[in-house]
Formats: structure tokens, sequence, C-alpha cells
């Protein structure tokens, strides 16, 4: 197939390490509040604080990359022409 073009789309494989420190930071932030020593904490609201945390990060990330692609590192994928091949009958 020949390559018809170019689009310009965000590049998603290097917003892993975006989502990690933002995910981070919320966790931060959330567990700075409670203050509790340790033997009060148990695993399951840890894994808890954890998971919510990366839904609230990757729910920012998603809204930032609607409304603001731009900021984001992009790359070039390539569309197809397709052929005779391609097309069902």
């Amino acid at each position: 197939m020949k390559v018809g073009g170019h689009n310009r789309q965000v590049d998603f494989e290097r917003l892993g390490p975006s989502l990690v420190i933002a995910a981070s930071l919320v966790l931060a932030i959330r567990t700075a509040k409670k203050a509790v020593p340790d033997a009060q904490c148990s695993s399951s609201n840890w894994d808890k604080d954890v998971e919510s945390s990366v839904q609230i990060a990757h729910m920012i990330l998603t809204q930032a990359i609607q409304r603001y692609p731009g900021l984001f590192q992009h790359k070039n994928v390539p569309w197809y022409i397709p052929n005779d091949e391609d097309v069902p009958e």
C-alpha cells in the first residue's frame, strides 16, 4: 500500500511517565492531608488511595489532551491509500 500522507497525533507512548508523575503528585497531596501513623494505615486503604490517584491523574491528562493537544509531544502517523486488493467486493 502507498502512503497517502501523515497525520500529526499526540504520542501516547510518551505519556506513561507523565501519568506516573501526575498520579504520584495527587497521591502525595492526598496522603499528606491525613498524616496518620503507619500502624493505623491498612493495605486496603493504601491500595484504594493509589487507585483513586491514578484515576484522577488519568482524567486530568485526558482533559488536557482534548483541550490543549499542542502541549504534548506529537508524532507523524502515516495513512495509506487503498489499492484494488484492499477494497471489498
